[in-house]
């Protein structure tokens, strides 16, 4: 016997290694020293920092991979993986220099393999961040026809100095929240319940669009706009609004004796979100605590920056909203309130 006689193709995973180095080749930071093909990647840090801290995240896609699946679109799933790391280590204040990942089967697919790296290759540029190197994981019985699963992780810098922490939020700072662009990748187990209950198909027109389009519209990465932003203003406190929603990832830069006080009404929800509260029948509080509702990252300054953040931020193409204060808490009284 012999490897692909069990299930194994080794020729696959080399054909798929090298139909992805093009895309993985223009992701190339001038630090990488080495990248696909070796036992590791290897990066040198940034020049000019004098205490610099690597900032590390990993995280998945869900079942959102579910849809992928039904619908045979794997171009823009990669651009979610790389998103929900990225941007998670955004919010210190950190510039992602690389990230990787980990691409699990039952059968290797060489051509879908290849989509779903281009697009991890895609937000990796979206990013500034290197495709450092990855695995491929082919394992016979693990994983259902067609199906596959993804992780990743990103790494990147943040000066010590500059890392954004949350400690100095006070009463009276100000919430901005940034444009989300649908679910990003949280949710799709209530989501693909919704769908299945009310007997959606994915396909059929949902306003100006499809619900395939409104629900694999990929996760939005934000990391050049804030990288810009933190350069030129002060911002205190940056959460991303993943799974948890608004009100689970606020007081993760909340100190214990602050609140958050949302206004619903300062920013325009996706209808998206209106039709999974209507078709799922679920209540406010629930939506709150399990998607994003249309903001997909929330910044706090100051009152006298509101302004200046404000414009840098439209100015790099970002919808900004003021969605409300920080005040003191009450004894009791949850983190987040939004009315």
């Amino acid at each position: 016997m012999n490897y692909r006689e069990a299930g194994v193709d080794i020729d696959a995973g080399d054909a798929l290694v090298e139909a992805i180095k093009p895309h993985a080749r223009r992701t190339i930071r001038p630090e990488i020293l080495a990248g696909l093909g070796g036992f590791g990647g290897l990066c040198t840090l940034p020049s000019g920092l004098h205490e610099p801290v690597l900032v590390s995240g990993t995280d998945g896609v869900g079942t959102k991979l579910k849809l992928a699946f039904e619908l045979d679109r794997h171009d823009t799933i990669g651009i979610d993986l790389v998103a929900m790391s990225v941007n998670d280590i955004l919010v210190q204040g950190a510039e992602p220099l690389f990230f990787l990942d980990y691409y699990a089967c039952g059968k290797l697919d060489v051509t879908t393999a290849t989509r779903v790296i281009a697009g991890i290759a895609e937000g990796c540029t979206q990013a500034g961040c290197t495709l450092i190197g990855g695995e491929t994981a082919e394992m016979p019985g693990m994983y259902p026809s067609g199906e596959y699963d993804l992780a990743g992780f990103a790494v990147g810098v943040v000066e010590k100095s500059k890392i954004i922490t949350g400690n100095t939020i006070t009463s009276g700072d100000i919430l901005l929240g940034l444009a989300s662009n649908g679910p990003h990748s949280n949710g799709y187990s209530l989501i693909r319940k919704i769908i299945e209950r009310n007997k959606i198909r994915l396909t059929d027109t949902f306003g100006p669009t499809s619900y395939a389009d409104a629900l694999l519209a990929p996760t939005r990465i934000y990391v050049k706009p804030i990288l810009k932003l933190i350069q030129q203003a002060t911002v205190k406190g940056i959460a991303h609004i993943t799974g948890g929603g608004l009100l689970e990832n606020i007081p993760r830069i909340l100190q214990s004796q602050w609140c958050a006080h949302i206004n619903a009404s300062t920013w325009n929800r996706p209808e998206i979100f209106d039709w999974l509260r209507e078709e799922g029948q679920i209540s406010p509080q629930e939506m709150y605590r399990t998607f994003n509702c249309g903001i997909g990252l929330v910044l706090v300054i100051s009152p006298d920056q509101l302004q200046r953040v404000t414009e840098l931020l439209e100015q790099s193409g970002e919808s900004v909203f003021n969605i409300g204060q920080i005040q003191l808490r009450a004894p009791n009284e949850p983190q987040v309130i939004i009315a």
